[in-house]
C-alpha cells in the first residue's frame, strides 16, 4: 500500500496509521477501585473505549460507534496512584468499519520507572452519518513493519469474527428448524 492508497468505490484517500494514533493518560484514584482494592476492570475498559473511539473518529473524519470488543486482556492489576496510558491506533479498515488496537500501560505516578503493559484490546467501530447509517471510511495505510503485522493480524481476527457469527447463526437456524426455542 502506498501513501496515496484510496478506496476505489468511494474515492476517499487513504490515511496513514499515524494520522489518528493517540494516547490517553489518566491517574487512578480511590474512586476507581474494586472490592479488592485494585482498579476496577470496567474503569480500564471505559478508558480503552474512549481512546479507541477517539482514534476511530479521527480516522473516519466523524462519528464512529463501538460495534464490538473483540478481546480484552488484563495482564497485571492496576493500582491507585498508577498513571495509566491507553495507546490506540487503527489496525485495519473495511468499507465502514475499523479495527482499533489498544495497549494499556501503567507506571507509578511519582516514580521514573518504565511503564509496564497491563492490558490490551481490539475493538471494532462503525463510522456513521447523522442518521446513524454506515458511511465509508478511508483505507488505513500501514507505515511501519509493526503496522503491517497489525494489519495482517486484524484481517485474521476479522475472518474469525465473521466465521463465528456465521456458525452461530447456522446453529440457531438449525435449532429453530428442529423446534427448539431459545
Amino acid at each position: 500500500m502506498t501513501d496515496q492508497a484510496q478506496r476505489p468505490e468511494s474515492g476517499i484517500p487513504g490515511k496513514p496509521t499515524s494520522a489518528s494514533r493517540t494516547t490517553l493518560s489518566h491517574i487512578m484514584t480511590h474512586s476507581d477501585t474494586n472490592l479488592l482494592g485494585t482498579v476496577h476492570g470496567g474503569v480500564i475498559m471505559k478508558l480503552v473505549d474512549d481512546a479507541a473511539g477517539a482514534v476511530a473518529g479521527r480516522h473516519s473524519g466523524g462519528p464512529a460507534v463501538t460495534a464490538s470488543m473483540d478481546e480484552m486482556v488484563f495482564l497485571e492489576p492496576v493500582r491507585v496512584g498508577d498513571l495509566v496510558h491507553v495507546k490506540a491506533q487503527v489496525n485495519w479498515t473495511g468499507r465502514s468499519s475499523m479495527e482499533v488496537g489498544v495497549r494499556v500501560l501503567a507506571e507509578r505516578w511519582n516514580e521514573s520507572t518504565p511503564a509496564t503493559q497491563v492490558g490490551s484490546a481490539y475493538l471494532v467501530f462503525a463510522a456513521v452519518d447523522a442518521d446513524g447509517k454506515p458511511r465509508p471510511v478511508p483505507q488505513v495505510v500501514p507505515e511501519t513493519e509493526r503496522d503491517k503485522r497489525r494489519y495482517q493480524e486484524a484481517q485474521i481476527r476479522r475472518t474469525h469474527r465473521l466465521a463465528r457469527r456465521r456458525a452461530i447463526k447456522e446453529l440457531r437456524e438449525r435449532r429453530a428448524a428442529e423446534g427448539y426455542e431459545d
